[in-house]
C-alpha cells in the first residue's frame, strides 16, 4: 500500500484551469504520480507543459492513441490515464485506454450517449478494471457525513428534495468575444445536447443519489435559453419523482446574476432535515423534529467515520474544492493498489465510478427528450 502509482493525462495543456487542478488533486496524497500525457491536439503545447512539469520528452505524445499503444506495452505502464478533454472526445479516449488494459479516470460527462457509457461500464466490470468520473462534490467530508446520517435512518425516510445550482458566467453570450470554455460548451458539437443541464445540472443528479440513495423514477425538464442566439441551454428547471415517493425540485442556471458557484442542496425527511452550500463547504445544518436547530462544523464536531477519514485540518481551517478533489483521487488510488495487491478491493469504493457515469449520462438525455416534448414526464 505504500506503492506510488504512476499516471498520465490526455488533455489539461498548457492553459487549462481544470487540468491544473485534476494534477494537484491527483498528486496531493502522494499516492500517484504523472509521468506521460498527451495534453493538447497541437504537440507544441504538449511539449512545452510537459517540460514546465519535468517529463520525460520520449513520453510525451501527439495524439492519445499513440499514447495508449505505447504505454500499454511498456513495463512501467501507467496505472491509470486521466481525461480532460472536450466532452464528445470522452469516449473514444476512454474505451481507447481501458481496451489496453489501463484503468481510467473521466471528468464528467462520461461519454454523450447512454450507450456508450454503458459500453465503458460493461468494459470495466468484463476486465475487471476501475474506471472512475470526477464529480467532485462527493468528496467533500460534510457531504460524507450526511450521507452516512441518511443512511442510518437519522432524518427518516425522504419527502422532499431541493436543489438549486446558480452561476452568472454564461449572462451575457461571452463565447461570441473568445471565452473559450463558453465557446465549447455552448457549441453542440463538443458538448453534446445540453450545457446548463450535461455541465452542472449533472452534479445535483449525483449528489443527491450520493447522499440519499434515491433512485429517479421519471422526471418533467423544462430547458431555457435565455442568451439570444445560444444553441444549448443556459437554465433548466427539473421535477423529479423517485420510486421510494418522494419528489425532488433541481434548478440549475448559468445566467443567475449574482450567483458564482451556488450549489445549495435541502433533504427534507420525516424526521429531520439537512442543508449544505458548496461554496459554505465546512458547515452543515441539521434539523430534528423537536429539537434545536443546529450548525455541524467539519474539524469540530463529532462526524459519521466517512466523513471523518477525509477531514484533513483541525476546525477553523477551511478545506475546500482541491482538498475534495483529492479525496476521490486518494480513494479512487487506495482502491487500485489494493486491487493491485491482489486483494479485495470493492469495498473501499468511495467515489463516483462509471456507473454513476453513466446514469449521469441517462439524466442529461432524458431532461432534453422531456423538454422537446413539452416538459412531459418522461421515466428513466
Amino acid at each position: 500500500m505504500n506503492e506510488v502509482l504512476n499516471f498520465g493525462m490526455v488533455g489539461g495543456g498548457y492553459g487549462s484551469l481544470i487540468g491544473e487542478i485534476h494534477r494537484k488533486a491527483a498528486t496531493f496524497d502522494l499516492k500517484a504520480k504523472l509521468v506521460t500525457g498527451c495534453f493538447s491536439r497541437n504537440y507544441e503545447n504538449t511539449l512545452s507543459t510537459g517540460k514546465k512539469l519535468g517529463l520525460n520528452v520520449r513520453r510525451l505524445y501527439k495524439n492519445f492513441r499513440e499514447m495508449a499503444e505505447k504505454e500499454a506495452k511498456r513495463k512501467d505502464k501507467i496505472d491509470f490515464v486521466i481525461i480532460v478533454t472536450v466532452n464528445n472526445s470522452h469516449f473514444e479516449i476512454a474505451k481507447a485506454f481501458l481496451e489496453k488494459g489501463i484503468n481510467v479516470v473521466c471528468d464528467k460527462p462520461l461519454t454523450l450517449e447512454a450507450k456508450e457509457a454503458d459500453q465503458l461500464v460493461d468494459f470495466t466490470r468484463k476486465n475487471d478494471l476501475l474506471g472512475c468520473v470526477t464529480y467532485t462534490y462527493s468528496g467533500y467530508p460534510m457531504v460524507k457525513h450526511a450521507r452516512e446520517e441518511i443512511k442510518k435512518g437519522g432524518i427518516g425516510n425522504i419527502r422532499m428534495v431541493m436543489v438549486e445550482y446558480l452561476q452568472e458566467w454564461l449572462a451575457m453570450p461571452v463565447e461570441k468575444k473568445g471565452n473559450k470554455q463558453a465557446l465549447w460548451r455552448t457549441d453542440p458539437k463538443y458538448s453534446g445536447r445540453s450545457n446548463c443541464v450535461a455541465d452542472i445540472g449533472s452534479h445535483i443528479e449525483n449528489i443527491i443519489s450520493y447522499i440519499t440513495g434515491l433512485e429517479i423514477e421519471s422526471l418533467c425538464a423544462n430547458l431555457d435559453i435565455f442568451v439570444k442566439g445560444r444553441a444549448l441551454d443556459d437554465n433548466a428547471e427539473i421535477l423529479v419523482k423517485y420510486t421510494s415517493g418522494a419528489r425532488g425540485i433541481y434548478w440549475c442556471s448559468q445566467v443567475a446574476i449574482g450567483y458564482s458557484n451556488g450549489l445549495k442542496i435541502r433533504i427534507l425527511g420525516e424526521k429531520g432535515s439537512i442543508e449544505w452550500e458548496q461554496e459554505n463547504p465546512n458547515c452543515m445544518k441539521v434539523a430534528y423534529l423537536g429539537q434545536p436547530v443546529q450548525i455541524l462544523f467539519r474539524g469540530r464536531d463529532n462526524l459519521n467515520p466517512l466523513a471523518s477519514k477525509v477531514t484533513r485540518l483541525p476546525g477553523g481551517h477551511p478545506e475546500g474544492m482541491y482538498e475534495a478533489f483529492a479525496n476521490i483521487y486518494t480513494n479512487f488510488s487506495k482502491a487500485l493498489l489494493t486491487k493491485k495487491a491482489g486483494n479485495s478491493y470493492r469495498s473501499e469504493i468511495d467515489f463516483p465510478t462509471f456507473e454513476d457515469g453513466a446514469r449521469g449520462v441517462k439524466f442529461i438525455n432524458l431532461c432534453v427528450e422531456s423538454s422537446q416534448r413539452g416538459a412531459c414526464w418522461v421515466n428513466l
